[in-house]
This record gives structure tokens, C-alpha cells and sequence, in this order.
């Protein structure tokens, strides 16, 4: 079977990471948050992957090439029409049999979309406290009988997980004249192949929608407890190493560090001296975590630098940050209320205890810097020796 990703999305949501980089391409772990959705799909049985993709394509086919995993791997370009029905439709002429279509910025239970596949036509569902933010499945006789997007009063509390097996007829219905919503959706796709065929609902146990920043922080928590700790890199002796913890080769670990797995620390990163990390924390590519450091549950991208005596907790620091001695991030506030963050311009609850700073690309902060919990700074935002940023910057 073919599978088609959708790579494409601009993360309006998640910016400001995905200011330069696409979001599917954010780090979760070991890899792009889209390859864990390729991976899925290759070792639920596809042999081939078909991406579509938007802006900043460059990045993601630098990435998978024209082979990942012994498994062809194509491309096709997303027009002007944003519906995801469009998105596929792209990828159409690659289509000849029955297919699956997955969401790029999801992570999925692999083994659900091994059964998806196995179950096709197929929809994944997944059971939600508040389904009226999703698609809403209904069923009878374990078939999947309507579906609604986001209703006032939900049928059922199953959510669609935007993973979908589909019969070869569906390519045709790809073209379907846009809906009144001036988008042409896959889940009209969906909506057709329930009046012609039986569509078995796949509930899984773990799925994830990846679209805002603390988000990507817990999908990094997931994927990061399913790794093996190993030692590759240059380790001290008198380094700690507790739980999983891994030390890719190339990566350095000076003396007097502890760290608590679940953690990564990816090729050309350097902890120490007398560093301190904990919680799942991903310490990416070529990053510095300097003496006297204390990270603790956080992502810190490719390049970016925590100088030393400085505190980062439950934090998203994207590519080649810089923060200056003695910065420290604040990551809970004084009445335990859940912290708050702005996505597209309206303060939102993350639903988080804890969550500190989102820091886009290319941030500088100055030493001794106080970044008070659930701060947005802009790519290439600065801050002054001694400042205590109180507001989005």
C-alpha cells in the first residue's frame, strides 16, 4: 500500500519554531516529528511514501531523500487550495490502488496503523474528554456510520485521528468540488466512502496532534521514554548516568555531570562541567549545556547554548539560542494555576502545571536574565544584562 503524509502545514500554531523550519521537521527525540509518522507507515507494511509538501520543502527532502528505510520515498507539491482533500489530491497521480493518508505533525501507535491497514477502508479514532474539538465519529455494528467536525452536541466521544485507509475508488473522489467551507477536506473524502463502503473504526490506545509548543514538549516525553539508554560519545568517568539515558557517538559529557533519563544527547552536543539534566529532555545537535547548568524536562534544539549558571526547565528552545550566564527561566506560577500561553495571538491554558519559555531561533538573551513561565520570544528576539522579561517579546 501507498501512503501519503501530509508535510506541507505551516504551524501557524507552533511558531514561533516553525518561523524557518517546517513544523513537521521540528526535533522529537531522535528524528523529525514527520519521520516517526513515515516510520509508522513503513512498518505498518507501505511500500512506498508519497510527501506532500509546502514552504520550506528543501528541509524535509534533504532529509528522506529518494529512499528511507529501503522504501521509495516521493514528493509532491500543495497548491494554493489549502483543504487537505488538495493536499492529497497533489499526490494523485501516484495513486493507483488502494492507499492510506496520514497527518505528518501526528504521532500514532504503530501498531493501529498496522491494523488500519490490515482493516481497510479505515479511520483512526481515538476516545476524547472533549470531543467537540474534533471530527466526531459515529458508529453501529463496529462501522463507522457519519462524521461531524467539531460539534456543538458530539454524538460520540470518538475523535478522528487523521489516519485513513482508503479504497483506490477515493482517488477519484479527490477532485470533489470544495465544500461550503471554501476547502475541499480529506474528511469529505471520508464522508463518501462511508455512504459506499463499510469503514471499520481503529481505536488507538496513544495518539497525539502536535500543533502547538508544549505539545511538542510531551511528544518528545513520549518518545524519549521508549528509548534504550547506550554510550557512544565521550563520556567522563565520574560522570552519572540514571535511567535511560543516551550518549550518541560524537557527543561529549565533561566531568561532575548527572543526568536522569529519559535524555538524549545528540551528535557534536557538549554537558558540563558540573551540569545538571532531568525529565525527558533532548539535548539536540551541536547544543552546549555549560558548568553549573540545571535543564530539566526540555528540548533544546540544533546549535542552541545555555550559558553556565543558568537554570531551563519545561522549555523549547529552537535552533542556535543563546542564553547567557545566569539566565533562568521561571516554569510555574505562585497560585499553581496552569500556565498560559499565546497561540495566534489569544492566551490559551496548556493544561500544563509547569511550562517555562518558548524561545524561536536565533534568541540571545543577556547574562542574568529572569524569563518569567509561559513566554513566547520571537526568533531572534534579545534581551538586556540583568532584564526580567515579563511579557511576549
Amino acid at each position: 500500500m501507498k501512503a501519503v503524509v501530509l508535510a506541507a502545514g505551516e504551524g501557524t500554531r507552533i511558531r514561533p519554531l516553525s518561523a524557518s523550519l517546517p513544523k513537521p521537521m521540528l526535533p522529537v527525540a531522535d528524528r523529525p516529528l514527520v519521520a516517526h509518522t513515515v516510520d509508522a507507515a513503513i512498518e505498518a507494511g507501505a511500500d512506498e511514501v508519497v510527501l506532500v509538501v509546502g514552504y520550506e520543502a528543501a528541509a524535509v527532502r534533504e532529509y528522506f531523500g529518494d529512499g528511507y528505510r529501503d522504501v521509495p520515498i516521493s514528493y509532491a507539491v500543495q497548491g494554493e487550495q489549502a483543504g487537505t482533500a488538495h493536499a492529497v489530491n497533489a499526490a494523485r497521480d501516484r495513486l493507483d490502488g488502494p492507499f492510506a493518508v496520514l497527518n505528518g505533525d501526528n504521532l500514532y501507535d504503530p501498531d493501529a496503523v498496522a491494523r488500519l491497514f490490515e482493516s481497510g477502508p479505515a479511520v483512526c479514532a481515538i476516545p476524547v474528554d472533549e470531543p467537540r474539538n474534533y471530527g466526531v465519529l459515529s458508529t453501529a455494528d463496529e462501522t463507522v456510520t457519519d462524521i461531524v467536525e467539531k460539534p456543538s452536541d458530539p454524538p460520540t466521544n470518538l475523535a478522528n485521528a487523521g489516519a485513513y485507509a482508503f479504497p483506490a475508488e477515493a482517488r477519484e473522489w479527490l477532485e470533489v468540488p470544495p465544500s461550503e467551507r471554501g476547502e475541499h477536506e480529506i474528511t469529505d473524502v471520508l464522508a463518501r466512502v462511508i455512504e459506499e463502503y463499510a469503514v471499520t473504526p481503529v481505536t488507538l490506545e496513544r495518539w497525539m496532534d502536535v500543533g502547538r509548543p508544549w505539545e511538542l514538549l510531551e511528544a518528545n516525553e513520549w518518545k524519549l521514554a521508549d528509548l534504550e539508554g547506550r554510550v557512544d560519545g565521550d563520556v567522563a568517568a565520574d560522570t552519572v548516568l540514571d535511567g535511560d539515558v543516551v550518549v550518541e557517538e560524537g557527543a561529549t559529557v565533561r566531568s561532575g555531570v548527572v543526568i536522569e533519563g529519559p535524555a538524549l544527547v545528540r551528535t557534536g552536543a557538549t554537558v558540563g562541567p558540573n551540569a545538571y539534566v532531568r525529565g525527558a529532555t533532548l539535548i539536540g545537535e551541536g547544543a552546549k549545556v555549560g558548568h553549573a547548568v540545571e535543564v530539566k524536562n526540555s528540548v533544546l534544539s540544533a546549535g542552541a547554548t545555555v550559558g553556565h549558571l543558568s537554570y531551563v526547565g519545561d522549555s523549547v528552545l529552537g535552533r542556535d539560542v543563546n542564553f547567557g550566564a545566569g539566565t533562568t527561566v521561571a516554569n510555574l506560577r505562585h497560585d499553581d494555576a496552569d500556565v498560559r500561553f499565546s497561540v495566534k495571538g489569544e492566551r490559551v491554558s496548556t493544561g500544563r502545571r509547569k511550562f517555562g519559555v518558548v524561545a524561536g531561533d536565533g534568541v540571545k538573551t543577556g547574562i542574568n536574565t529572569s524569563l518569567t513561565q509561559g513566554l513566547k520570544l520571537e526568533s531572534g528576539a534579545t534581551t538586556r544584562p540583568d532584564e526580567t522579561v515579563e511579557r511576549d517579546r
